[in-house]
């Protein structure tokens, strides 16, 4: 009996896996192709010169989801290789499946899409907002609840972010609102519909250990390094996209050291938790995206970053206890506190923002993160002309209210659906483990 649950989902995985990178190739081979050479010097100098400016911040940017995002994850001491594995395989299939759905509903032309550098570079945002939710289930999900996850996910995000950005004219270049917030609660409303209300003592393998905390921190200084990157790559190029890697910047080195101070003045000995440092750090990355390519002073990069590290220690110190004993709401890695409320923060700012930029400035003319591409920015950029900057004001808190609802609805659902038995959640007592999924030498030659 035991020997069947436990290698019933080692054979589903690979089965589902194989249907899908099978029908991906025949839907490759049918409906996908590279755009033709230009025939004009100028224009292929002008292709030449947009790939070798996106492509150094598209390999940061895979640095930072599969190394940076790999490791903060690690922090749980036997967990580990499934840690940095599924993120792998999340990011790739995430990324495929939104580039299949992304091209069927923005890029079919004549019954061919056509990929490009930027093609796969939104396509590899909405995968972020899988690997985010993920944390919020971390160790107590089988890979294919995961991928399921995944699945419904991806759709889910891009119906809200064509809401949100083309529809409202929402200004969001760093994914603040799009990506932080709608992939938090949408990973808390999967959470609490999965194991609903049921509530259990710490798990033994549940406590980071001084190893496993040290890969954690890791990772976050090679996100700290690399975000701007991420923040900065769907910006025009020029005075926005430099305005947007200074203010990134500056935000994260308040976040940084306002983390410190936080967290030495929140313990009674004054020492420091790893669990504020490996996610504070990077509260003022999440928080500066909204707004980091808008007019502002960079005293206002400064102040958003120390809150933002603020907001995420406190919450991990005072809110994440409560709503584990009010709402039996389970969050494993805090993604609340990293990705929930500096985004919320976020969102309040970009409204004050938009009400005092001077509209002769270049915020007045966002890049956006959407599939569209640059049509949608010029819809943006003539929406907020006629709408003023009260309308737009009106506008971002509306982007963010639709982010909150919609994800938390579509997360709920989703949840509901991973609780299907034909999954192969992992009993209670082997969660958090790496050898329900993985040969471990040292398991393997012991008896």
């Amino acid at each position: 009996m035991a020997v069947s649950l436990s290698t019933r989902p080692h054979r589903l995985l690979p089965l589902f896996l194989g249907l899908f990178q099978g029908a991906l190739l025949l839907f490759f081979a049918l409906f996908v192709t590279y755009d033709e050479p230009p025939e004009q010097a100028e224009d292929t100098n002008l292709v030449a010169k947009q790939v070798y400016s996106t492509f150094p911040f598209f390999q940061d940017i895979q640095v930072m989801l599969v190394v940076g995002l790999g490791l903060l994850l690690a922090f749980l001491p036997r967990y580990g290789f499934s840690a940095l594995t599924h993120n792998f395989l999340l990011l790739n299939f995430s990324m495929q499946w939104a580039l299949v759905l992304q091209g069927l509903l923005h890029h079919l032309h004549h019954g061919q899409i056509h990929l490009d550098l930027h093609k796969l570079l939104i396509s590899e945002f909405a995968a972020v907002t899988v690997l985010i939710s993920v944390g919020a289930i971390l160790g107590r999900a089988s890979p294919c609840q995961l991928l399921v996850m995944a699945t419904c996910e991806i759709p889910a995000y891009l119906a809200s972010e064509w809401l949100i950005v083309t529809c409202l004219g929402v200004l969001d270049v760093g994914g603040t609102i799009t990506i932080h917030v709608f992939s938090c609660y949408f990973g808390l409303g999967v959470s609490k519909a999965l194991f609903r209300t049921t509530q259990q003592p710490l798990h033994p393998k549940e406590t980071p250990t001084p190893r496993s905390d040290l890969m954690s921190l890791v990772g976050t200084l090679i996100l700290w390094v690399f975000w701007p990157s991420f923040v900065a790559v769907l910006c025009q190029p020029g005075d926005a996209q430099h305005r947007a890697i200074l203010n990134t910047l500056l935000a994260m080195s308040a976040s940084a050291i306002t983390t410190v101070v936080a967290s030495s003045l929140l313990e009674r000995d004054g020492k420091l938790s790893p669990g504020h440092l490996q996610n504070g750090s990077l509260a003022g990355g999440v928080a500066i995206g909204v707004v980091a390519d808008m007019a502002m002073p960079p005293v206002a990069a400064l102040a958003l970053g120390s809150l933002s590290a603020l907001v995420c220690v406190l919450g991990f110190r005072f809110l994440t206890p409560l709503l584990g004993r009010r709402l039996t709401l389970r969050d494993q890695c805090g993604i609340h506190n990293l990705h929930g409320l500096p985004g919320i923060l976020g969102a309040a700012a970009s409204v004050v923002a938009v009400l005092v930029a001077p509209k002769d400035t270049s915020a007045s003319h966002p890049s956006q993160l959407s599939p569209a591409g640059g049509n949608a920015s010029q819809a943006v950029e003539g929406q907020w002309r006629d709408r003023g900057a009260g309308g737009q004001a009106l506008c971002q808190a509306a982007g963010l209210a639709v982010a909150l609802g919609a994800s938390l609805l579509a997360g709920l659902l989703t949840g509901t659906a991973l609780r299907l038995p034909g999954l192969a959640r992992p009993p209670e007592l082997l969660c958090f483990d790496d050898s329900l999924y993985f040969k471990i030498q040292d398991q393997a030659e012991s008896p």
